[in-house]
Parts: C-alpha cells; sequence; structure tokens
C-alpha cells in the first residue's frame, strides 16, 4: 500500500512508525525538516524551498508540496493542513474518502472503549494529568497521551481493554474527527487560534467534534460557567453533568472541594499546591470525571495533595533578593495572562507579547492597567509595539520595549522588581518569530533566571 502523509508533526510520525516498513510512503511538508526519513525505494519527500510563514502550519499560499498525494492509497494528514488539503481538493470524494487523521486511526484500532477526553482553551494538561494521576492512585491500569505530548498511537501496542485512556485534545486534532470517546470534557473556553480558524465559530465546532459522536450511554462534562462550555457539551446525546456545582465537583462556601448532592467532601483548598482559581476550576472537573469511574475519595485525596502542577504553568522557578520568578510560558492567551495576574498577589513585573495571532487584548490591557498590580510590563516579539502602544494609550508609561534575547529580558524584569515582587513570564501569545515553541520560551526564561547573580 502507498501511504501519503501530509505534515511531519508529532502525529504524522507517530503514523509513519505505526503503519511500518512494509508500505510505501509520500511525505509531503510545507518546509524541510531536518528528521525527515532517508528517501528510497519505498520513500519518498517533498517540500518547499522556501521557509513556511512563522505560526501554525496550514497557511502557506504555494500548495505544490501537495503534488501526487491524491494518488496514495491512504492518506494521513497532520491536523493543521486540513484547509491547504481543503483548498486544494474542495469536497472531492475521491481524496477525502482515504483520508484520514491519527485521531480516528486511533479509534478504529483500539482496544479499549475505556477513553476519557478532554478539551478547552487552558487547563487542558493540567486537567488531563490530574485525571491520569487519580485514576493510577484508584487502581487503574491508565495511559495519558495526546496533545500534551506523547502521540496516542504510540500508545496504541501498550493498552489492554480494560486499560483507561487520558486523552488531551486540541482544537486541531478534533477539526475532522469522527468519533467520540466515552467520557468527554469540555473545560472553560475562549477564543483561540484564529490565526487558523477563520472565525470563533469554527473553533467552537471543531471542539464540538469530542462531543457529538457520543450515544446515549456515554458522559458529557462541562464547565456550567462558562457559555461555550456549555454549547459544546450540548451537542452530545449523552448524559450532561456540569462541573463546578453540583452534581459535579464545586468549591463550597468553607474551601472544601465537594462532589454530588451529598456534599461528598474531597480535599481542602487549603491543602492544594497549585495557584489560582483556575486550577481549582480544573481540579473540579478532574474529580466530575473520575467519579463517573471510580468514585474513591481517598485516592483522589491522596492524588490531588501530591500534585504541584506542570512545567511552564505557573512554575516557581526560584526566589532571588526577595523576588520570585514564575514561569507561565504556556499562557498563550490574554485571558491565560489575567488568570495568572489573579492568582499570584505580589505586584508584578510582566512579560507580554510574542507572536501576533489576532486576539483581542483589550480586556487584558484593562486588567493591567485598572487592577493597579502591575509594577511594570515587558513587551516582547512581533505584537510588542501594538501592546507598548495600547498601554500608553491608557496613560501606563511604565514599560520596556525593543528587547530581543531572553537575558536581556531577563535582566530587565530584576533591574524593575523590587524585594516582594514577582516576575511573571505569561506572554499572552504564541512564541513564534523568538523562540521555536512555548517550551523553548519557559526554558530559556527558567535559564536565564537561573543564571542570574
Amino acid at each position: 500500500m502507498r501511504i501519503g502523509i501530509v505534515g511531519w508533526g508529532l502525529e504524522a510520525k507517530s503514523a509513519y512508525h505505526f503503519f511500518g516498513p512494509d508500505n510505501e510512503y509520500l511525505i509531503v511538508n510545507e518546509s524541510k525538516q531536518d528528521d525527515f526519513p532517508p528517501e528510497s525505494e519505498k520513500v519518498k519527500v517533498q517540500y518547499l524551498d522556501q521557509s513556511a510563514p512563522v505560526g501554525i502550519g496550514g497557511q502557506v499560499q504555494d500548495l505544490s508540496y501537495l503534488k501526487g498525494i491524491l494518488d496514495c492509497d491512504k492518506i494521513v494528514y497532520q491536523p493543521t493542513a486540513f484547509f491547504n488539503l481543503q483548498k486544494t481538493f474542495g469536497n472531492n470524494p475521491k481524496f477525502w474518502n482515504k483520508a484520514t487523521t491519527v485521531y480516528d486511526i486511533f479509534f478504529e484500532n483500539t482496544p479499549t472503549k475505556n477513553i476519557i477526553g478532554i478539551t478547552g482553551s487552558k487547563g487542558k494538561g493540567t486537567t488531563s494529568t490530574l485525571i491520569y494521576e487519580m485514576l493510577k492512585a484508584a487502581g487503574k491500569r491508565a495511559v495519558l497521551g495526546g496533545n500534551i505530548g506523547t502521540p496516542i498511537l504510540d500508545l496504541l501496542p501498550l493498552l489492554h481493554p480494560d486499560d483507561w485512556v487520558v486523552w488531551e485534545l486540541a482544537n486541531f486534532q478534533l477539526k475532522a474527527a469522527s468519533y467520540s470517546p466515552h467520557i468527554a470534557v469540555c473545560l472553560m473556553i475562549t477564543p483561540e487560534h484564529l490565526d487558523w480558524h477563520p472565525n470563533f465559530v469554527d473553533y467552537i465546532e471543531a471542539k464540538s467534534n469530542l462531543f457529538k459522536h457520543q450515544s446515549k450511554d456515554d458522559i458529557a462534562i462541562y464547565f456550567v460557567d462558562n457559555e461555550y462550555s456549555q454549547q459544546i457539551a450540548g451537542t452530545s446525546p449523552g448524559n450532561k453533568i456540569p462541573y463546578y456545582t453540583e452534581p459535579g465537583a464545586y468549591v463550597r462556601a468553607d474551601g472544601k472541594i465537594v462532589i454530588g448532592e451529598e456534599e461528598i467532601e474531597i480535599i481542602k483548598k487549603s491543602e492544594i499546591k497549585l495557584l489560582g482559581e483556575h486550577n481549582l476550576e480544573n481540579i473540579c472537573a478532574a474529580v466530575t470525571a473520575v467519579w463517573q469511574v471510580v468514585p474513591d475519595k481517598e485516592s483522589m485525596y491522596n492524588a490531588l495533595r501530591n500534585f504541584s502542577g506542570l512545567e511552564h504553568r505557573l512554575e516557581l522557578v526560584r526566589e532571588l533578593d526577595g523576588v520570585k520568578y514564575y514561569d507561565d510560558s504556556f499562557g498563550t492567551t490574554p485571558d491565560t495572562v489575567i488568570v495568572a495576574l489573579k492568582a499570584i498577589i505580589q505586584p508584578i513585573v510582566l512579560i507580554l507579547g510574542g507572536h501576533d495571532k489576532g486576539l483581542d487584548y483589550k480586556e487584558l490591557i484593562d486588567e493591567i492597567v485598572l487592577e493597579d498590580r502591575v509594577r511594570h510590563v515587558i513587551t516582547i516579539g512581533m505584537i510588542g509595539p501594538k501592546l507598548a502602544k495600547m498601554l500608553h494609550d491608557k496613560k501606563f508609561t511604565a514599560v520596556s520595549e525593543g528587547l530581543e534575547t531572553m537575558p536581556e529580558v531577563v535582566a530587565e524584569a530584576k533591574s524593575k522588581a523590587q524585594p516582594g515582587d514577582a516576575v511573571l513570564l505569561s506572554c499572552g501569545t504564541s512564541s513564534f518569530g523568538l523562540f521555536k515553541d512555548y517550551k523553548d520560551r519557559g526554558n530559556q526564561f527558567k535559564r536565564a533566571v537561573r543564571e542570574l547573580a
């Protein structure tokens, strides 16, 4: 069989390994990659000579790199290539009938139906990891994969019929999804990735695919305080359970997380290591999901008490001269910056900016100006000048601009911070341009902070 692979991200690579060396391959990508497999009689690689535009894949104008893909017997595409393929092949059934994604391949081959899928604009990684840890604490065999780092097909050989799969899913992966998991969770939804989606409606529709293919015996969990989360879960024909209110988990007035009409106590807020109201929401989502599988409050308590968070999510890097340095590089929307600002009680020196992906920063700018807790803002990247102007227009003048390396940025932050302050890297947008990705941005920040004397 001749397999066409469109794109060369983590999921495309996992598909290449999944189908194995007995097939022939045509691998096409927008740009040259250092880790393409060697070309041979069985493997052909083609790409555009020029570099792809900065940002999410699937945005090149020259689609000639797709030449010959229609002649393949099976086509697996990286989710971000969807719109390029749509421009090229329209609704041509000859193409789409043999095109698929890793998401659908997994559902068609998994030996277990015990799948929990988690989506949302932010909080997916934390919530997914909490679900995984609570299942393990309760004695369940579980795996964690998807957008959080491990491609789901890499986990397929490890699975048994009774295992649980915890699957973090982004909008890209859900864009053309044909299946839904037994338990689907939708967290807070805000406008995101509008440099790829044509509009917010398309973003919502992509997320809805996690729910709309469920059966009446499946479970849809949603955030009661977010209308878009309700709307997305509302596409499910299954049993819909809200969280942050009963019968799901919620924070009671006495500061305890409880679940159900019986108000079964899980853990006190004061015993949780994670910072911020948003993480209480994530915890309640995770507790609600796991409660449907194994309602064991003791194992939940143990998992929650020991969980200190994920890397690059409000991660305390160090304290120096009375100043705390936090890495929140995973915060790539204005809303996540607002959440981080509310989670930290000290005066803040904020590092903000990066790639402009078409989001609305007005509410964030107002938060910075009106709350009077941000001492100084350092704007970086392509969108830096725009953000600096928005701040100046609001008479906020404590702004530094034009710094191009992370050591320079961190040195500037140190010079502006006072004892008792916090320096917060929470950029509110993608990292493209100055950094490879949010992990590279966060790692460079941590390295620069640790090198401070």
